[in-house]
């Protein structure tokens, strides 16, 4: 550190390198198959791909207005009124982001002041928290009941201050592959109701339902819509994580404030992504085709560890499967993760790095949003142990 500055007080001191980061580096160190990440290791529709291309040849290779271009978020707009009813006005209500992360920072940004308390459920996405700290909120944890991962509304109820500005929700949720049901939303609606509380709801995974179960979006319940910002990803949609590309929903008085916030953050996204993704979404069937495949992936995975030592929990959404191995190991889960990777040849991700203070339940936690020969290799090193 320079000699003329002063010691650095951290803003996040307890926060190091993501475990994704770490798990992936160590995954590549090792020649391993990398489970740990969530992204798919097979390529975007070949048609979205050369709609990219015909973008960038017509010139959309300048900025693109701050709130997103208009034929994309006329296209989100028809979107959310053809699956969930929801009207969206597309001058006022979307905004398209650099990415869910992005999005569901700018809200927090936008709506939560120093000493503000955000409830959060764990194990817990690891932006969320940051990003409240940063804002100098105040971050109030509360676990989803194991083993199926469930709220408790009780104790939720029994959390909420007149300092709580702000839930943030994840269904489907990520890590443990758990989808809120109506009973879930009814009762978020009824706790929140009559009170000041506005709700950040992560719905990345909303294509990713299985058992011909339904998305409950909250868009589908007016009384969470009139004060929810809603976060979708067409990253996890399209399989292009790396384009970094999403979108925000919100009423009107909600989306002024976060517009304030995304303007300096991060203006505007990527031009020709946008209209590449417009002229796609009109295509017809895709959602279903979407669910279908990793609905046929989770399969594929359960069935060859249902004769496995590892012990499978529910995965009722997202493409991410989480197991209890303690038939096989009685390390912690940092440690049989790591193990893995280095012997085995997987890597997966530790669901303690999804608690604040690293709560070890011995579950660990796969992405199978991966190709067939992918699997079949990975499946092939999970069942010897």
């Amino acid at each position: 550190m320079p000699s003329f500055l002063r010691p650095i007080q951290s803003r996040l001191p307890h926060v190091g390198t993501t475990i994704f980061t770490v798990m992936s580096a160590l995954s590549q160190q090792h020649g391993a198959i990398n489970l740990s990440q969530g992204f798919p290791d097979f390529d975007a529709p070949a048609d979205l791909l050369a709609l990219l291309n015909e973008a960038t040849q017509a010139g959309h290779n300048q900025y693109a207005p701050m709130t997103g271009a208009p034929v994309l978020r006329e296209a989100i707009a028809a979107k959310v009124q053809a699956l969930y009813g929801a009207t969206y006005d597309v001058a006022h209500e979307i905004t398209v982001t650099a990415g869910a992360t992005q999005a569901l920072f700018t809200a927090v940004a936008a709506m939560v002041h120093p000493g503000d308390e955000v409830i959060v459920f764990t194990p817990v996405y690891d932006s969320y928290g940051p990003s409240i700290e940063l804002q100098g909120g105040k971050v109030v944890y509360v676990d989803l009941t194991l083993p199926d991962y469930r709220p408790d509304w009780t104790k939720v109820k029994a959390l909420i201050t007149a300092r709580t500005r702000m839930i943030i929700i994840n269904s489907p949720h990520n890590p443990t592959g758990t989808v809120w049901t109506a009973d879930d939303m009814a009762a978020l609606e009824a706790l929140v109701k009559d009170t000041d509380i506005v709700i950040v709801s992560d719905e990345v995974y909303e294509h990713m339902v299985f058992d011909q179960a339904r998305h409950e979006s909250v868009l589908r319940y007016p009384g969470l819509a009139e004060r929810s910002f809603v976060v979708s990803s067409f990253g996890k949609t399209y399989h292009i994580t790396g384009w970094k590309i999403a979108y925000c929903l919100a009423p009107r008085e909600l989306m002024a404030e976060f517009r304030k916030a995304h303007q300096f953050i991060v203006f505007t996204v990527h031009a020709p992504s946008q209209y590449a993704l417009a002229e796609f979404m009109k295509r017809p069937g895709w959602y279903e085709q979407l669910k279908a495949l990793y609905q046929g992936k989770r399969d594929i995975f359960r069935q060859a560890l249902a004769g496995s030592r590892f012990e499978l929990l529910p995965c009722q959404g997202t493409y991410f499967q989480c197991v209890k191995y303690g038939a096989i190991s009685n390390e912690g889960d940092r440690a049989f993760v790591e193990r893995l990777t280095r012997e085995h040849g997987v890597a997966a991700i530790p669901v303690s790095a999804f608690y604040p203070n690293g709560d070890d339940h011995g579950v660990i936690r796969f992405c199978f949003a991966k190709s067939a020969a992918t699997l079949e290799n990975a499946l092939a090193r999970l069942i010897k142990l």
